[in-house]
């Protein structure tokens, strides 16, 4: 029996973690179904990904069970084991169309780092963001250290990995980690909301936006200002530009789907 699934919803592909693990650890069914998503995801009628998940739980990361047994291989097999996880935080990055993050109960560990590399997130109320891997005498990893770095003030960037505080949705929120805090039970809700908007819009346009923002906190202004100018130029010239300001000066809402 699998334990994840694509779901083939038209516009948009939703990955669910069936849970079927403890607080739906990660398995290579998950990361199968994430890496199927992003790959299907370069066909034009796909404006997003939505990784969500049932049973009250978004992912907890590494199964201890499993890692447990990591000590009986040598370093350069446990590497690649890591590299593998990496190589699906890659590939989320690396997604052709925007990838949201639907997190109800909460993300632990990896788990937290597969909500953090998406390029939004919608949180229930009262979910907890967790790096637990001290916990474990384990270090973070998946980017973890990385996506906090930009994202948080060092102190609770700290707070979090060397004392495994939770954060809550709500504090994320504030902090503008998150999009959006909503009730419980309502975060796929919200994240097909997300996803409605997204597929109304110029989905070349979003991809090359998508692609800007993510390579500007790695990037110098400089370098930045050049792949902006190259990319507004090749945009100017395409029919969703023609489109849009035509729109625009027409007084209408453009039409954007195909």
């Amino acid at each position: 029996m699998s334990l994840a699934r694509v779901d083939d919803l038209g516009d948009r592909l939703v990955v669910v973690n069936l849970n079927s693990t403890r607080r739906g650890a990660l398995t290579p069914d998950l990361y199968q179904a994430i890496l199927d998503a992003v790959r299907l995801a370069a066909e034009p009628r796909f404006r997003s990904v939505i990784l969500t998940s049932e049973g009250g739980f978004f992912c907890a990361g590494g199964d201890l069970n499993v890692l447990a047994t990591r000590r009986d291989l040598s370093p350069a097999e446990r590497r690649g084991k890591i590299d593998q996880l990496h190589g699906l935080i890659r590939a989320i990055r690396a997604c052709p169309v925007p990838v949201i993050a639907s997190v109800e109960g909460g993300a632990a560990g990896a788990g937290a780092s597969l909500a953090l590399v998406c390029d939004m997130i919608v949180a229930a109320a009262g979910a907890k963001f967790t790096a637990s891997y001290v916990r474990a005498g384990l270090v973070p990893d998946g980017g973890l250290t990385s996506a906090l770095s930009r994202m948080l003030p060092r102190q609770l960037a700290m707070e979090m990995c060397l004392l495994a505080r939770p954060i809550t949705a709500e504090r994320l929120a504030q902090l503008g980690v998150i999009n959006a805090a909503v009730p419980a039970g309502t975060a796929l809700e919200e994240a097909q909301a997300l996803a409605d908007e997204l597929a109304r819009g110029p989905r070349e346009a979003q991809g090359v936006i998508r692609e800007l923002v993510a390579n500007a906190y790695e990037t110098s202004e400089e370098a930045q200002l050049d792949a902006e100018r190259d990319a507004m130029a090749l945009a100017q010239g395409g029919p969703e530009a023609a489109e849009g300001i035509a729109a625009f000066l027409e007084k209408r809402k453009p039409t954007f789907t195909r």
